[in-house]
């Protein structure tokens, strides 16, 4: 069964996140930015779209009403969260970016594109589309190279990964810039609230590190009660 925070009748924007310890045993965590508290925890094997379902009908059937979320990639959230203001964190929109990319590209077409993707938490939405279509422009001759298989005869595109993290900027880009909305002042532009969060967990669970499974459901289901409470 999920752990939910009683009496959160309020409003704000609502961070939404998923860390792991291993393959397949992790937490669903959902935070409220203004508070800091955690309203919603579930322990999950992976990722799935009905998780954040449950998450959702949880906290709206206990009276928050949602004014936006902040989330990572996990492209089903944008239809679960259609109903709401989205935005998409920036530094996860990086680590996608240079997962492609890697943390050194040798292509100076990659090299330009981390950089601009570096400056994005620096940037507003006018800057940043601005340089992108720039540097798309610039490089598309790059984007378009195929190259053809001697054995097969069938071409592909000669820079996949390139052309893979191109594609995920275009996917996410409309909501890159959501917290600049007028109506969206105080939505946070990063998950980096509850990112500390399962940081300062999994640095707590280390001292325990051969703690059995029931017994590390009830110290994590503990930490954030002692978190909500102050403590």
């Amino acid at each position: 069964m999920p752990w939910e925070q009683p009496n959160i009748a309020g409003s704000g924007y609502v961070h939404f996140d998923v860390t792991y310890w291993g393959h397949n045993w992790g937490v669903i965590l959902a935070v409220d930015h203004d508070s800091g508290k955690a309203i919603y925890l579930d322990f999950i094997s992976h990722e799935k779209a009905e998780d954040y379902l449950r998450a959702l009908q949880s906290i709206k059937s206990r009276g928050f009403v949602i004014k936006g979320v902040i989330i990572d990639g996990f492209r089903a959230l944008f239809d679960i969260f259609s109903d709401y203001k989205i935005q998409m964190c920036h530094f996860h929109m990086k680590r996608i970016v240079t997962r492609y990319l890697t943390g050194n590209p040798r292509l100076q077409a990659s090299k330009e594109l981390a950089a601009i993707v570096e400056r994005l938490t620096k940037l507003d939405k006018v800057a940043f589309t601005q340089e992108y279509a720039d540097w798309n422009a610039r490089w598309h001759t790059v984007l378009c190279e195929r190259t053809v298989s001697m054995d097969t005869g069938k071409w592909c595109y000669t820079h996949k990964k390139l052309r893979t993290a191109v594609n995920s900027l275009n996917y996410y880009m409309e909501y890159l810039f959501t917290y600049l909305s007028p109506e969206c002042v105080g939505m946070p532009n990063t998950n980096n609230m509850i990112e500390g969060l399962f940081s300062a967990l999994k640095k707590r669970l280390n001292v325990h590190a051969g703690m059995k499974e029931d017994s590390r459901k009830r110290f994590i289901k503990g930490f954030f009660k002692a978190l909500n409470n102050g403590k």
